[in-house]
């Protein structure tokens, strides 16, 4: 048997010079694919995310040009003392939960009713689907003109059915004005959960429920049984998603409230926005943002937990 030398390996007395460089172009080679899209995520995200969170441990206020520099955790201890930004954080959770929620249901019985045959079917899913292409500034605008109780109808429907006393613009209502953004919110985000959620119970194997129709179950033990543990990952990823993007959805609050009146409708994306581009104070914005983004992750750590747990199950 020829002994190994210092060029051969014991695979077959392939050069050690020529597999390392095989091994070398094995291991790189995927990543020189990759690297345009590892380039656009630095640039476009990681890099953007690492300045702002430097900023918010930094005084920046364009009204005090040379009053800049590091601060450490002194912006952070200044959202312990703002009042405004504890009745933002309980606004973007009332916000969020009441957005996520009845565009859920909706979105569910929407995608429950489209998913079984009936004429015209693909007409009335376009029209469903249709709010969802609108720009939002222009669903701020009208569902503003809906509740303005001199020339929008809605006012005086509800008070027509006894929901109010007489007409009013329930957003100069702080008690309601949170009410208004929620409704245009829900109009607006139903055809997401009813896209995703169509698209998942088209996946679930139609033999599951003929065997259950021949076992006795009713549409209930159907729905219970079948299709929802089928549609426990989808809801679980489509809520987690849906909730961070209304948790940081300014446009229909902005345009709609100003996040008045009485800050009863400031939430922290809007108020993130009015501390940097009215005060002009960057800094204390972007401590804002951070605080916005760690209950993010913490939420969205949770959703992911529980999906794991669904997935195994």
């Amino acid at each position: 048997m020829t002994p190994l030398t210092d060029t051969t390996d014991a695979t077959g007395g392939i050069p050690r010079s020529r597999f390392g460089r095989a091994y070398l172009r094995y291991a790189v080679e995927p990543w020189m694919y990759l690297s345009p899209a590892v380039l656009l995520i630095c640039f476009v995200m990681l890099i953007p995310l690492a300045i702002g969170i430097s900023y918010s441990v930094q005084s920046i206020n364009l009204l005090r040009p040379f009053q800049t520099g590091f601060v450490g955790l002194e912006n952070f201890a200044d959202l312990g003392d703002d009042n405004k930004f504890w009745l933002a954080l309980s606004n973007t959770f009332w916000w969020t939960f009441g957005s996520v929620t009845l565009q859920f249901l909706l979105g569910l019985g929407l995608a429950l009713l489209l998913s079984r045959p009936f004429h015209g079917k693909r007409v009335v899913q376009a029209l469903v689907f249709l709010p969802w292409a609108v720009p939002t500034f222009l669903i701020a605008l009208t569902w503003s003109w809906l509740l303005n109780p001199v020339i929008g109808p809605l006012p005086h429907w509800w008070a027509a059915m006894g929901l109010l006393e007489e007409p009013y613009n329930i957003l100069s209502n702080p008690d309601t004005a949170m009410w208004g953004p929620i409704m245009a919110n829900v109009w607006y985000g139903v055809p997401f959960f009813a896209i995703t959620l169509l698209a998942a119970l088209q996946s679930i194997p139609h033999e599951l429920y003929e065997a259950a129709e021949i076992d006795g179950a009713s549409r209930w033990q159907s729905f219970t049984k079948i299709t929802l543990p089928f549609l426990g990952p989808m809801i679980a990823i489509t809520v987690m998603l849906r909730a961070i993007w209304i948790a940081n959805f300014a446009d229909l609050i902005f345009v709609m409230t100003g996040g008045g009146p009485a800050n009863s409708t400031q939430i922290l994306s809007t108020y993130i926005f009015t501390t940097a581009f009215r005060k002009l104070d960057f800094g204390y914005a972007s401590a804002i943002a951070v605080a916005l983004l760690g209950v993010l992750l913490v939420y969205a750590a949770i959703l992911l937990f529980i999906r794991a747990k669904l997935v195994k199950t």
